[in-house]
């Protein structure tokens, strides 16, 4: 699976209605309004590089209201949950 994280600008009154309308796109798995230099953060996971390229222009891009996006691929995943889970297989609680 592809980890993509899209940060959206987006017209500023209708950034719920947006952030909504992108949340139900397939492929999409959680959008956060956030402040600072983009308004939406769309976090994707596709099967393949091609759904992605599709996905971004065709489908968020199409958005009525989105201005700009900008893509990152994720390569790896870190988190304190994996961390801890790997550092506790054996151990008894």
């Amino acid at each position: 699976m592809i980890n993509a994280i899209v940060l959206i600008q987006a017209e500023a009154g209708a950034i719920p209605e947006i952030a909504q309308e992108i949340a139900e796109i397939d492929g999409v798995t959680e959008v956060y309004s956030c402040a600072g230099d983009v308004d939406l953060i769309a976090l994707v996971k596709v099967p393949s590089h091609e759904d992605l390229a599709d996905l971004v222009p065709s489908r968020i891009g199409k958005v009525d209201g989105v201005l700009n996006t900008d893509t990152h691929i994720a390569f790896r995943s870190y988190s304190k949950r994996d961390t801890e889970a790997a550092f506790s297989i054996g151990l008894d609680d």
